[in-house]
């Protein structure tokens, strides 16, 4: 992609009419999701999901391979069936609606370009199934080259762009129908990492421009943490977690949703004490007992889980002050990841436990080296409860 290409997109073209968010209920729920379920033999891909996204918002489905996205999001446009529920986009109710009667488009993993066609035609094509009058045909497919910037590319071959570039015209092509849900899989699969990075933010401008409404699946947790207005975690074909980037990573509501958003530091033990304010937690991993800065609802003794963030844990050299959330070990392995380092301490009683300590941090302290002895803590408000 060239520089031209990935920059800022000042110069994008106006939004397509028609397609401003609203307000109210309508707004709110503007695709509804209600009790699906989809069924291969007796394998069930979809189980009773639930969901409401808002109209103009950059939604996405976040999962490992087999979780029921994909299926989920195959559902809305209408190439797969469904077994039982409703799904309503605007308030209409698309059972009866075949995929072409949809308004809903979809941009594909491969981006499916014809490769026989220039740019243009292949943005033109969709349109010209749909009997566009060649005039408002050549207006509308010329917005939406300008919208993500590939207008002086229109008479080239799709052989003849880069990956980003070719994403592009897959873009100008599903939003140039101007579809009330635009749905994505996997956008960015097909990038290179770097590129991939600086499409995310270009993408995002884009849709926040036209101000469409977006669906989309990925099982990059970076690249839905980017872009996504709010996300939901899927497992077996059923929703664990919903709420924004923020909300699911730092309080996931599982062990489940803790491991997959990024990487943490479980610790299993069991209450001690429980207050409105605070919850102790004894735990064999480390001589001193757990403490959170706020209650739980369970008895005393109840099996609990504490998840702690690797940028939540600061390493030193001395013994730490307090009777709580420290612990003692050995530097077993260092990763440099250029604007900070990733420390695995093993823990006198066999824990390993990862710290992310930024490269400024280091600057301020006598580094620890493969082989060290130190220690490892966190306050009391980084700890999650986990109960399940």
């Amino acid at each position: 992609m060239s520089s031209d290409q990935s920059g800022a997109l000042a110069g994008a073209a106006a939004p397509f009419p028609g397609l401003n968010a609203e307000v109210g209920d309508a707004a709110e729920n503007f695709v509804q999701i209600v009790d699906i379920v989809k069924k291969f033999g007796e394998t069930v891909a979809v189980n009773e999901v639930n969901l409401s996204v808002k109209k103009g918002e950059l939604f996405a489905l976040l999962g490992s391979s087999g979780c029921g996205k994909s299926t989920l999001l195959r559902m809305l446009a209408g190439l797969e069936s469904i077994t039982s529920g409703k799904i309503l986009i605007d308030g209409e109710d698309l059972a009866q609606l075949p995929p072409y009667r949809r308004p809903v488009n979809m941009m594909f993993q491969s981006y499916a370009l014809f490769p026989h066609m220039t740019v243009e035609a292949n943005v033109a094509f969709g349109l010209k199934q749909e009997g566009v009058p060649k005039s408002e045909l050549k207006d509308r497919v010329q917005t939406a080259l300008d919208l993500v910037q590939m207008g002086r590319f229109a008479k080239r071959k799709p052989h003849q762009l880069s990956g980003g570039q070719q994403q592009r015209v897959a873009l100008a092509r599903s939003l140039v129908k101007r579809p009330k849900l635009l749905l994505l899989d996997e956008p960015m699969s097909a990038l290179d990492k770097q590129i991939r990075q600086r499409t995310q933010i270009e993408l995002v401008n884009i849709l926040d421009k036209v101000g469409v409404t977006c669906m989309m699946v990925t099982h990059d947790q970076e690249e839905a943490m980017t872009m996504a207005d709010r996300l939901a975690v899927m497992s077996e074909g059923e929703i664990v977690q919903l709420g924004t980037p923020h909300e699911v990573y730092e309080f996931p509501n599982s062990r489940f949703s803790a491991e997959f958003i990024g990487s943490t530091n479980l610790f299993d033990g069991n209450v001690v004490e429980d207050e409105p304010d605070h919850v102790f937690i004894e735990t064999p991993d480390l001589p001193v007992r757990l403490y959170v800065s706020h209650g739980i609802t369970g008895p005393l003794g109840m099996p609990v889980t504490i998840s702690v963030r690797p940028e939540r844990i600061a390493i030193t050299r001395k013994p730490p002050e307090g009777t709580y959330n420290w612990g003692k070990g050995v530097v077993t392995n260092i990763a440099y990841m250029g604007g900070y380092s990733l420390y695995h301490v093993k823990l006198d009683a066999g824990k390993t436990v990862i710290a992310n300590v930024t490269s400024l941090a280091l600057t301020e302290i006598d580094p620890p080296t493969w082989g060290d002895e130190v220690y490892v803590r966190w306050s009391a408000s980084a700890g999650v409860v986990l109960t399940s």
